[in-house]
């Protein structure tokens, strides 16, 4: 898939929103910002999966349309390939591989009333509507659309609430129809509806799907008077302004050509905590205003990183990249500050802002790496959220969604996370109660633990599956854990931890050359063939094969390429890998996209293997596969992200290699240095220092590096460490299209 498939259409399709006058308002007229850079809709195609709606940073809100779900490309509820919306909720998933959430449902249905959303095949016995994508415009905080049934809408947000303004048509009676049965790939298990005053609405919505057991309470508050509301389970009328159900609908009239708008909050607490957060947060009816702070929130993270391009797509490419980095993780909390934790209890008054839909597996890999560097004021946040789930479920978080443990993917790579943290200098966490946590959790029983803390391997026969691929993420864990025990003088915790981090070769079987599953009895796991990534014969791995999982030892590389034989039979495999071919597609999971061989950049355990030439003295390949990936895999059209962001994974790749380095094994606190991709970079740090990247001779041919300088003193080193950003300056690297040269050695 090369992301270039519909460009053309859709650069018609921008120009036309350039063109188009923001239903209601003018909100993007006047001066230049960052975020008319960013095009939310990057990813919405293919299978990007990215959430396409209003939102602000990090925010718990995430207010957009929904089409039917109809699988795995809907995800985050939207596909740029499809025509209909059944309505626009509170809660959505970015960039991830399953659906769930899709909160509270709000659709505006002009004329005839129907109580359900209808089907594909049907889309006219539903409340449903068509639209079109040249009556669309989204921007970072603001989506707008022109339904075909005639209603106009746009929507706004806040951190925890959602804002709705719905122009009618005339001559045809108004309704809005809050649907509580409807999720994304869930289903309600108890829902609840309350008119408590003439504006205001008060409920909840309990479900399960990914997330077993989710619970979001909610509170409406509408700028009409609601005089005429009618509360069903299903299509049964219930009596009174209150109702209780599997699946109860709202239905509330107004007047036919009437502007409607609501203020929608989101609680993990209460309705009444819902309320009290849209009276803290969005107390009166500026819609506009509401808009310009949600622009002004962005345009200020997203200028944390300033850079210079003559190519404008790159451009777009870059802050739309930086724009989908900042969704998740999501505040999960009220305006209080009170949450309910994993063990179904209202916390009150922590002293750290809570946050949920951590997506470890895929984002230790670079993304806290970034956060670290664009939004340090919140990492402390992150780390103290993961420790408080760790204290409610009684071991570190797997993949955490809203107050649920999903337990989603192999190894515990929060442990890597919060090692990470510590060891680039966050301190506002309680660093031995972070120590004992994650050491806890690696002496447990969890995810074969039991085998690999006696240095032992998984067997194929155990029950958690997937052996190969849990041990040597695990692997990764303790390299981790073993530098954030050097770093507190715990040094013969450094020790055990250091033998852990190389269990994975207990896994290397000599007569095939790959990390290899063992049974219980000693003998190897019969169900191999290296290409493969579909079951059975990837049991071993997860969403990936035997060639992908042969290089996941980030923690370990100058330990890995003495291990399969030294750096010229390292290297040579490496070619290998990035030139052969699977012979049968059939083979081939559908995660695997943007494939270069048999690397697939479109799945995590591929994203640093590029930056591993550099390990073995051959950096200039580095530069070549890296430029590659980002001119073929990344583009600014809805297909422009080769594979599920994963809450923000992709995006980062994309951001630290644009920029010219990657934190290979992030915990230790080096990026390994690439081929950046603009003229001039810069990272506005936290306490005003500045840092510089200057790439010389850049150009699409000179791609390779031949010198560096760090604050006008020769580098020859392959990386840079993460103080010497911190210490702010300027890095200056010179290009050349000539390939083969020494530079970047890494001891």
């Amino acid at each position: 898939m090369s992301g270039k498939g519909i460009k053309c259409n859709f650069s018609l399709i921008k120009l036309s929103l350039l063109l188009l006058i923001c239903i209601g308002t003018n909100e993007y007229s006047g001066a230049q910002k960052i975020t008319q850079f960013v095009d939310p809709l990057i990813g919405s195609g293919g299978h990007g999966h990215v959430f396409v709606g209003a939102s602000v940073p990090f925010g718990a809100v995430q207010l957009g349309p929904n089409n039917i779900y109809k699988g795995w490309d809907w995800c985050s509820g939207y596909h740029y390939s499809d025509s209909l919306i059944i309505g626009f909720s509170h809660l959505h998933l970015s960039g991830t591989g399953i659906g769930d959430l899709g909160d509270v449902l709000i659709m505006p249905v002009p004329g005839e009333l129907k109580l359900d959303k209808g089907r594909q095949e049907f889309p006219h016995n539903g409340y449903l509507s068509t639209f079109s994508h040249k009556n669309e415009v989204v921007r970072p905080g603001y989506y707008s659309v022109k339904l075909d049934n005639g209603v106009a809408v746009e929507l706004t947000a806040s951190e925890r609430v959602g804002f709705h303004k719905y122009f009618f048509p005339k001559g045809r009676e108004a309704h809005l129809i809050i649907d509580l049965k409807e999720g994304i790939n869930d289903k309600s298990t108890d829902t609840y509806l309350e008119q408590t005053d003439e504006f205001t609405l008060k409920g909840y919505r309990f479900s399960s799907g990914w997330a077993k057991k989710q619970q979001v309470f909610f509170a409406i508050r509408s700028s009409k008077p609601i005089k005429d509301l009618v509360i069903f389970n299903e299509d049964k009328p219930l009596p009174g302004k209150k109702g209780q159900g599997n699946s109860v609908k709202g239905v509330l009239g107004f007047i036919e050509g009437d502007l409607v708008q609501l203020k929608v909050g989101i609680s993990p607490v209460s309705a009444e905590n819902a309320l009290a957060s849209i009276d803290a947060e969005i107390p009166g009816w500026d819609f506009s205003g509401t808009v310009k702070e949600a622009d002004a929130k962005w345009n200020r993270e997203l200028s944390r990183i300033e850079i210079h391009t003559k190519n404008q797509s790159d451009k777009r490419i870059f802050y739309t990249a930086l724009f989908h980095s900042m969704i998740h993780p999501s505040l999960f909390n009220d305006h209080n500050g009170s949450y309910k934790g994993a063990d179904n209890k209202i916390h009150n008054a922590p002293a750290f802002t809570n946050y949920s839909i951590f997506s470890t597996w895929d984002t230790y890999r670079s993304e806290h790496s970034l956060f670290a560097l664009t939004a340090p004021d919140r990492v402390n946040d992150f780390i103290n959220s993961i420790l408080a789930i760790n204290d409610s479920q009684g071991h570190m978080p797997i993949w955490h969604l809203n107050g649920y443990e999903t337990g989603t993917m192999p190894g515990i790579s929060s442990l890597q996370i919060v090692a990470e943290a510590y060891l680039k200098g966050f301190r506002g966490f309680d660093a031995e109660k972070a120590y004992q946590a994650i050491r806890k959790t690696a002496m447990s029983d969890l995810r074969g633990l039991d085998y690999l803390r006696d240095m032992k391997p998984i067997p194929v026969e155990n029950s958690v599956g997937r052996g190969v691929a849990q041990a040597m993420e695990l692997s990764v864990s303790d390299g981790s854990i073993a530098l954030m025990a050097k770093a507190l003088g715990k040094n013969e915790d450094y020790t055990y931890f250091s033998r852990r981090a190389k269990n994975y070769r207990l896994y290397y079987d000599q007569s095939v050359g790959f990390f290899r599953g063992i049974r219980s009895d000693g003998t190897r796991n019969p169900e191999f063939y290296p290409f493969r990534s579909t079951k059975p014969w990837a049991a071993d791995y997860a969403e990936g094969n035997a060639w992908q999982y042969l290089w996941l030892a980030p923690q370990d590389v100058p330990g890995l390429i003495d291990f399969l034989g030294g750096k010229d039979i390292f290297n040579a495999r490496l070619d290998s890998f990035f030139t052969l071919k699977s012979n049968d597609s059939s083979e081939v999971l559908v995660d695997l996209t943007g494939l270069i061989g048999q690397y697939a950049h479109g799945n995590e355990p591929s994203h640093h293997i590029a930056y591993l030439y550099a390990y073995s003295g051959q950096q200039w390949k580095t530069a070549e596969k890296v430029r590659y990936i980002m001119k073929e895999f990344y583009h600014d059209d809805p297909d422009g992200v080769i594979g599920n962001e994963d809450c923000g994974q992709m995006s980062a790749w994309y951001i630290f290699s644009s920029l010219g380095f990657y934190p290979v094994f992030p915990a230790s606190g080096d990026y390994v240095l690439g081929s950046p991709l603009f003229d001039k970079a810069t990272i506005t740090l936290p306490d005003g220092k500045k840092f510089t990247v200057e790439a010389l001779n850049n150009s699409p041919e000179n791609i390779y590096i031949s010198d560096v300088e760090l604050n006008g003193r020769k580098h020859s080193k392959g990386t840079i460490s993460h103080q010497d950003i911190l210490n702010g300056g300027l890095l200056r690297i010179v290009m050349t299209s000539k390939p083969g040269n020494s530079f970047g050695g890494i001891p």
